[in-house]
C-alpha cells in the first residue's frame, strides 16, 4: 500500500492542480468577483513562475518531502498515532485535522516574526487576488514552511495516506479561496461554516492592517473562529477594499527578480515602493 501511494502522489498532485487551476481560472474569467487592479498576463508570469522556483527548490533541498518524512517515521515507529495504535480511519481523519491546525499555526507566526514576515510578505504583496496568488510564496518560504510541516508529522506520525489528502487539499484549496470568483452569499455563509471560501479569506489580503491579521486559515475555517481571529466582512466591502500591502505596490516590483529580491530590500515609506501606482 505504502509503495503504490508513493508511487501515484506525483500524478495525483498534478492531475489535482491543473484540474482545480483549470476549473477556478475560468470561473474568474466567467463570473470574477472584482475588477482586475493589475494586468492579468504579467502577473500570471511572475507568480507561475514563482511557482515554479520552488517547486525546483522543494526538490533539491527536500527531495522525499512530506510523503517521505510519513513513511520514515511510519519505519521508525515515530509519532503520537504510531504510539496510540489508533484505527486506521481515526488517525487519517484526526491527521487531516491536525496538520491543519499547524499550517493555522504557522500562518500565525509568519505573521508574527520579523524574519518570517519578510519572507510572507512576497505573498502579501499582490495588488490582485486570484487563483495564481495561491501559489505566490518567496522558495525560502517554501522551504521553511516544508520544514515546519516535517516536523509536525514527525511528531504526529499520520498515516501515508492521510499526508497525501492533506497535501492535495491544501494545494486545491489555497488555489480556490484566492481565487477571484463570485459565489453568492448564502452558499458562501454555508460553505464558511467548513471551508475557507474566497470572500472569508480575500480580507486577509486587505491592505488594512487588522484585516490582514484575520482570517489566517487555508482549509477549515473552524480555526480562525476558536482563536478568535476570524473576521466577517471587510469593512470597506469586498468591491472597494484594496488588496496588497502598502509597500512594494509599484509596478517595477512585479518582475520575477524583483519578487524574489522583495525580503531583502529596504521597507521604509519614503522609497519609491511605499508609493501606489
Amino acid at each position: 500500500m505504502d509503495e503504490w501511494l508513493l508511487s501515484i502522489q506525483g500524478g495525483v498532485r498534478l492531475g489535482v492542480f491543473l484540474g482545480v487551476f483549470g476549473l477556478m481560472a475560468i470561473w474568474e474569467l466567467l463570473a470574477a468577483r472584482r475588477e482586475l487592479a493589475a494586468e492579468r498576463g504579467s502577473r500570471w508570469v511572475t507568480n507561475l513562475g514563482v511557482m515554479v522556483l520552488d517547486s525546483l527548490t522543494q526538490r533539491l533541498v527536500f527531495p522525499a518531502a512530506a510523503m517521505g518524512m510519513a513513511l520514515t517515521a511510519e519505519r521508525a515507529g515515530w509519532g503520537l498515532f504510531h504510539r496510540l495504535e489508533a484505527p486506521a480511519w481515526v488517525a487519517l481523519l484526526a491527521s487531516i485535522v491536525l496538520l491543519d491546525l499547524a499550517i493555522y499555526v504557522q500562518h500565525v507566526v509568519f505573521h508574527a516574526v520579523p524574519v518570517l514576515w519578510r519572507l510572507h510578505l512576497v505573498h502579501h504583496t499582490d495588488v490582485h487576488v486570484d487563483v495564481t496568488t495561491g501559489l505566490r510564496f518567496h522558495p525560502l518560504e517554501i522551504v521553511a514552511s516544508m520544514a515546519i510541516k516535517m516536523a509536525a508529522i514527525a511528531v504526529l506520525g499520520p498515516p501515508l495516506l492521510a499526508v497525501l489528502v492533506f497535501e492535495v487539499m491544501l494545494n486545491g484549496l489555497a488555489m480556490f479561496n484566492h481565487s477571484n470568483v463570485h459565489i453568492p452569499g448564502g452558499i458562501d455563509r454555508t460553505l464558511r461554516w467548513a471551508i475557507v471560501t474566497p470572500d472569508m479569506h480575500r480580507i486577509h489580503h486587505s491592505v488594512d492592517g487588522v484585516e490582514h491579521n484575520r482570517n489566517f486559515g487555508f482549509n477549515l475555517s473552524c480555526w480562525d473562529r476558536l482563536f478568535r481571529t476570524y473576521r466577517d466582512q471587510p469593512e470597506k466591502g469586498h468591491l472597494d477594499m484594496a488588496l496588497g500591502l502598502p509597500i512594494f505596490r509599484s509596478a517595477s516590483w512585479r518582475s520575477l527578480p524583483r519578487l524574489l529580491w522583495m525580503p531583502f530590500a529596504r521597507q521604509d515609506s519614503n522609497s519609491d515602493h511605499g508609493a501606489p501606482d
